[in-house]
């Protein structure tokens, strides 16, 4: 059993630390087992250009940020201008002379009813029409695509991201599919873990995991299990699983050594008490326990958590009065004067 610090006598005049108070509570919770990763992004794409062209604009440069549809390149338009008004020229003669045709049909129809002139006249000009009609329907889809080239020529990102890196600069003539820029999803993230085989079976896809990294002391993540590949590693026996988190304030970048903590087991008894009750001191975890009016450190080993609760193992049992607000800066045996601080049940 973990050692309690002994309390001390409070200073000579000093007065009641004003603090809010948890009673700790037993609940059924799973054990959660805690394993190191790295944070890798789940989209990353080379952005490539769906027309060929000379490129007039770089809109972004590496490390911008950009959204889903902003300009990324622009190409060369002034072709495809030309392109789309000589067809909408030849567009325009072609239905004048549809129109003519439909007027000449119209009449021969009438003078054929009248057996002024022989079928093959009549058909001579339902044939006439047809080719017109086919002339401007031709036309209409040719501009419709110079149209959607023109569209094209701006390449916009397909997602919201991060450029990693250039592929084109101006000046320079692009192919169809030739890449432009590659964009990294930063949103969306996961961390990729290497499970032992004695947890494989106890793993469900969904499930949730509490992520925190080294490099962001404090911070906890709320993250679910998205992958498990049920293909083993033969030298460790280990199977990838794939834990996802949002990451909208971006304040997670790829490569970050994370570790992610997930249930695993059946739910068993545990003694929980508010996050907020716990102090941190490098690998120490401390809380606070109110008796007789006093405070004493107690050292506890966390574990697993459930929404703003977590368990701990240590000396505290059920009903303890636990230090929830204003215990960065207890001492112990220090008076207390304290209110209790209402959680949301776990």
């Amino acid at each position: 059993m973990l050692a309690t610090a002994r309390p001390l006598a409070a200073q000579p005049g000093q007065g009641p630390a004003p603090v809010g108070w948890t009673e700790a509570r037993e609940h059924q919770i799973r054990r959660s087992v805690t394993l190191s990763g790295t944070v890798e992004a789940r989209r990353t794409s080379v952005v490539a250009s769906e027309v060929a062209g000379l490129v007039v604009e770089l809109a972004v440069r590496e490390g911008d940020a950009v959204r889903r549809g902003q300009p990324l390149v622009r190409l060369r338009l002034e072709n495809l201008e030309l392109r789309m008004k000589a067809r909408q020229a030849d567009l325009v003669e072609a239905q004048a002379r549809l129109e003519l045709a439909e007027r000449t049909r119209e009449r021969r129809q009438e003078l054929f009813e009248s057996d002024v002139i022989s079928r093959e006249r009549l058909d001579d000009a339902a044939t006439e029409l047809a080719a017109w009609q086919g002339r401007v329907a031709s036309l209409e889809a040719e501009i419709a695509q110079v149209q959607d080239d023109l569209e094209r020529s701006v390449v916009r990102a397909p997602f919201t991201g991060v450029v990693v890196e250039e592929h084109t600069q101006v000046g320079e003539w692009i192919p169809v599919g030739g890449p432009v820029v590659a964009l990294l999803d930063v949103e969306e993230l996961e961390v990729e873990l290497d499970v032992p085989e004695r947890y494989f079976a106890r793993l469900e896809p969904g499930s949730p995991a509490r992520v925190t990294l080294e490099s962001l002391p404090g911070t906890e993540i709320s993250g679910k299990i998205g992958a498990i590949i049920p293909q083993a590693d033969r030298q460790s026996r280990t199977f990838p699983v794939k834990v996802r988190f949002s990451n909208r304030q971006q304040r997670v970048a790829v490569g970050m050594l994370a570790q992610v903590a997930f249930p695993v087991g059946e739910p068993e008894p545990a003694v929980l008490i508010p996050k907020d009750a716990v102090v941190r001191s490098g690998s120490r975890e401390t809380v606070y326990r109110v008796t007789d009016g006093r405070v004493e450190p107690v050292t506890v080993t966390t574990g697993a958590a459930t929404g703003p609760w977590i368990a701990v193992e240590g000396p505290v049992h059920p009903g303890d009065r636990i230090v929830t607000r204003g215990n960065e800066r207890l001492r112990p045996g220090q008076e207390i004067q304290g209110k209790p601080v209402a959680y949301e049940p776990p």
